[in-house]
């Protein structure tokens, strides 16, 4: 019901907003002229004007506006704040890195976290950037099991069976997190092999209780995702599948038609990609479980995040005692062109850096896809990759997260998280041996009205970043 008042207060919030003229602009705290303005709920695509007050937008104007401060967009696009609706990087180093690939909210909702309450205190203040979490399934098994693993379960976590009273437990934490404004559910079940069926729509019966969309790594295959889609369809839960392009690797045609044909069928499914051929996880991980079976020239494919170094069996072996960042070679370039030329893959960075070392997917997702694929390869449209960093990611949260309704937008009402970039020149510069080198041609990020990233320039202290909950 709050979520109803919600919706009908910010249509009547809009409604009242005046489109200031240019008489009447001097009251703007900040000025867009001239920019290619792209925003993809409405569809437009034309210069325009933005004057906006308050951490809002007031006014799309035909007409040059002025205000207290006004940015020349001349030659630039100006689009809707990117919504990263699956990345793993929720510290200050992390959230630095993403404005400067034009990220204004970032969302952990695989992996989540065992205690929302705390995760959202620890954050009070204002940052960089948007930032919000699921309850999750991984850290709350961690918790029940005393798994010592410190992000993946490397013990009992993963591979403890839930009896009845850890399930009543795992079932008090998944409401308990939802009623502390958790914006989904997360899982990983390739991570915790020992979560059964049963338990897996126990969970999936508790979001459904509350609409709340519910954010899958999924395991099994071909075979596990249909299950897992047949689950959520009986008990009308609304599903993400994240990374499909890593989930579904060489079958990943076959993984996408399964997706599109519960689409079709009018299920509540949806998905997304990174546009890298490599994967990152934790070696210590169930993911890495059967290793001492591998063939010799497997353990060349892995890269050991600390040094840069490929392994063989003795280092990985090692390593695995001591536990840490590994990124895996194991898919093709083409594998990823076709996760994104199917229209229903979002872009997400799935991203995690710690202490300068992961990924670079971390750093450059979206400027990738906008640099090379849409501009280099004209794989996909402008506009089309747009909406999949934004419209589309606030319209899968937003039917449980009421304040996604003003995000992934550029309309009078909307909140002022805008990007701003070189059509022309951005381009991600992040490498796996170098992940933290930022985005080129992303010249400014608004969050909430203030601008973060002023001339392609860092402004840490710039902290209009707010908690995004789902109450």
């Amino acid at each position: 019901m709050h979520k109803t008042i919600y919706s009908l207060l910010s249509v009547l919030t809009i409604a009242l907003i005046p489109s200031f003229s240019m008489a009447a602009s001097e009251g703007f705290d900040l000025v867009l002229n001239n920019g290619r303005v792209m925003d993809p709920e409405s569809g437009l695509d034309a210069i325009r004007h933005i004057g906006i007050i308050a951490g809002r937008i007031v006014s799309i104007s035909e007409q040059v506006l002025a205000g207290r401060r006004t940015i020349d967009a001349t030659g630039l696009v100006v689009a809707p704040g990117f919504v990263d609706i699956h990345e793993h990087g929720q510290s200050e180093e992390a959230y630095r890195l993403m404005v400067q690939d034009g990220v204004t909210s970032a969302f952990e909702l695989e992996i989540g976290t065992a205690a929302v309450a705390d995760w959202y205190n620890e954050r009070a203040g204002g940052q960089v950037l948007n930032y919000g979490i699921s309850i999750g399934h991984i850290p709350v098994r961690m918790a029940l099991f005393q798994d010592e693993g410190r992000f993946l379960p490397v013990g009992a976590g993963g591979s403890g069976i839930a009896g009845p009273a850890i399930m009543d437990r795992m079932k008090e934490m998944m409401r308990q997190g939802l009623a502390e404004g958790a914006v989904a559910m997360g899982f990983g079940l390739q991570y915790t092999p020992a979560a059964t069926q049963a338990e897996f729509e126990a969970m999936l019966a508790i979001a459904a209780e509350t609409e709340s969309s519910v954010h899958i790594h999924t395991r099994g295959g071909l075979e596990g995702l249909q299950q897992i889609i047949t689950s959520a369809n009986n008990i009308g839960t609304p599903l993400h599948i994240v990374h499909a392009n890593s989930s579904g690797g060489s079958s990943i045609s076959e993984f996408l038609s399964i997706i599109q044909t519960a689409r079709d069928g009018g299920q509540d499914v949806t998905t997304e990609m990174y546009p890298y051929e490599a994967s990152y996880s934790d070696i210590g991980s169930a993911l890495f479980d059967n290793w001492e079976t591998w063939e010799e020239d497997r353990f060349g494919r892995q890269m050991w995040v600390a040094t840069g170094e490929r392994l063989n069996r003795e280092s990985f072996e090692r390593y695995r005692q001591i536990g840490g960042g590994l990124i895996t070679f194991g898919r093709t370039e083409e594998m990823t062109r076709t996760a994104l030329r199917h229209p229903l893959t979002m872009i997400a960075s799935d991203g995690r850096i710690l202490e300068g070392k992961g990924h670079p997917r971390s750093t450059g997702s979206f400027s990738k896809v906008l640099g090379k694929f849409v501009r280099e390869e004209q794989l996909i449209p402008l506009m089309d990759a747009l909406r999949r960093m934004t419209i589309e990611p606030a319209m899968r949260l937003e039917a449980f997260v009421p304040a996604m309704i003003n995000k992934g937008r550029i309309r009078v009402g909307a909140d002022a998280d805008i990007t701003v970039f070189d059509p022309e020149s951005i381009l991600d510069q992040a490498t796996y041996v170098d992940p933290i080198r930022p985005s080129a041609g992303i010249k400014y990020v608004l969050v909430n009205g203030g601008v973060v990233l002023d001339g392609g320039v860092l402004d840490p202290t710039i902290r209009n970043g707010a908690a995004v909950r789902s109450n």
